[in-house]
């Protein structure tokens, strides 16, 4: 079993049930994860709120050096960490490459803290009186992360809450665990103080421990929106901060004055990417007026033309899906949509890709036929499946955008700039994408959502992270004259 990090140490989890971790193209079995039980993460929680007296009084300047610090180390171990997400997660290698760059960019915000975690002040709010707004840390925060972004989404938190004097227990999925085992190595050797960055691992039992810890102030998830509105509401009822990301069901619209081949090949890698495993990933194309047809037949080829396989193989485009459980619920939902009337114009489903029969892989697949007030169109399939529509003008295009329940995102293939000053202004949703087919913010920004993509009010990375982890603190102050002279 692979280890929890706690205190400033490794420790073996007294868990009796554990879970294989498996690479998803070849069936390899890379290790073994604990189902830690919920003493052991307040076991981490206590300890993180041991080391938060002294952590909170470091001076922030001091604070960000150990960021320095990880970020050197991130660098130079940049290739091991993307070789270690493709093994577990199946990405490309290329993808992983992606992944471990936005992680560095987020250490790197965070060492802005010095000047992002200030507060402001007025003189003279009165006579003789000021008045101050000050930034103080909340204390034990926590972090459940997806496996989708094993090596990523971690840091869209962890370097804020650290940086802002917070301390921290992380629970990685236990899908892809060996990622963030790796990280949690590296941050070893940066000798931050015990208890200040904690690792367990673990299931549902240890997420509902992270929600009913006393000592938790604070939650950040990203998962599936039926789990993101489970940890928001057992988080609010337990008056804890929390930012939860949900799903998404991202829609990309083609008007007929785009470029149309930099418009499909973008829109390929933003639905086929990651096997269509992340949340920005286009997963509804809306063809408008004449580009449906030109559209519809460029798509098919790229879907088509896409080199599957295994992730560290060269040339290959896209991988696998995490799980076998995973492959048959993306099948059924193609068969589904079938059924419901598509065309399955490009079908993945049943694929074998050579001297890897074992692993989890699914072709690109394109549907066509279905209405877009659909179950299916209306579904987070989470794979690497597109379904094609066709709309008469862009106000249907965006009627289309804003009727589903998801508002991660959406994006504009255009040559117009009204008509992506229109969308811009109307779409419904958190990420909006200009010519862009995923538009996944920097560092610098937040990472927005809307409706049921996000629960919560202030997101990750960036500054609503450091408004996040931080509280604010108003003092008024007053200091007559004459009580001067008593001193």
């Amino acid at each position: 079993m692979i280890p929890n990090y706690v205190a400033g140490e490794w420790r073996r989890s007294a868990a009796t049930e554990g879970l294989a971790v498996i690479n998803p193209a070849t069936a390899e079995e890379l290790g073994k994860v604990p189902l830690s039980p919920g003493a052991e993460v307040e076991e981490a929680a206590q300890a993180a709120a041991k080391a938060f007296p002294a952590w909170r009084r470091t001076p922030v300047v001091e604070r960000v050096q150990y960021l320095f610090q990880l970020k050197a180390l991130l660098e130079s171990n940049f290739e091991e960490i993307s070789r270690t997400i493709t093994l577990e997660c199946g990405k490309t290698l290329a993808e992983s490459r992606g992944e471990m760059r936005r992680a560095i960019e987020n250490v790197e915000m965070a060492c802005a803290a010095p000047a992002m975690s200030q507060g402001y002040n007025s003189e003279d709010i009165a006579s003789g009186i000021d008045e101050i707004m000050i930034r103080q840390p909340l204390g034990v925060c926590a972090i459940i992360a997806p496996f989708n972004f094993p090596g990523m989404i971690p840091f869209w938190f962890m370097p804020y809450a650290v940086a802002c004097g917070n301390t921290v227990v992380l629970k990685p999925s236990e899908r892809v665990p060996l990622t963030m085992q790796k990280v949690f190595q590296l941050i070893e050797g940066i000798h931050l103080p015990a208890g200040v960055l904690n690792l367990v691992n673990g299931g549902r039992d240890a997420v509902n421990a992270i929600l009913d810890s006393p000592v938790i102030r604070a939650v950040s998830f990203v998962g599936s929106t039926a789990t993101a509105l489970y940890v928001y509401q057992r988080s609010a009822a337990a008056g804890k901060r929390a930012q939860c990301q949900g799903g998404a069901k991202n829609p990309v619209i083609v008007l007929p004055d785009a470029d149309l081949n930099s418009a499909t090949n973008i829109i390929a890698d933003s639905a086929f990417g990651c096997a269509g495993q992340r949340c920005l990933a286009s997963s509804l194309a809306v063809a408008v007026g004449s580009a449906a047809k030109p559209f519809s037949e460029a798509i098919q080829a790229k879907a088509a033309a896409r080199a599957t396989g295994y992730g560290l193989d060269e040339g290959v485009q896209m991988g696998p899906v995490i799980t076998p459980e995973s492959r048959a619920r993306i099948e059924g939902l193609i068969g589904q949509a079938i059924r419901e009337g598509a065309t399955a114009v490009v079908d993945g489903r049943n694929a074998q890709i050579k001297g890897y029969e074992q692993g989890n892989f699914i072709r690109p697949t394109v549907l066509e036929g279905l209405p877009l007030g659909s179950e299916i169109t209306r579904t987070e399939i989470f794979g690497p499946v597109l379904s094609v529509h066709h709309v008469k003008d862009i106000d249907e295009a965006i009627a289309a955008v804003n009727s589903g329940r998801y508002g991660n995102q959406a994006s504009l293939f255009t040559s117009n700039g009204a008509s992506a000053r229109k969308f811009r202004y109307e779409a419904e949703v958190g990420n909006v994408g200009i010519n862009v087919g995923v538009a996944a913010p920097m560092a610098f920004f937040p990472f927005s959502g809307a409706r049921d993509s996000f629960f919560g009010d202030l997101h990750g990375q960036g500054r609503d992270a450091f408004e996040f982890f931080t509280q604010q603190k108003v003092v008024v102050e007053r200091w007559p004259k004459e009580w001067s002279r008593v001193f």
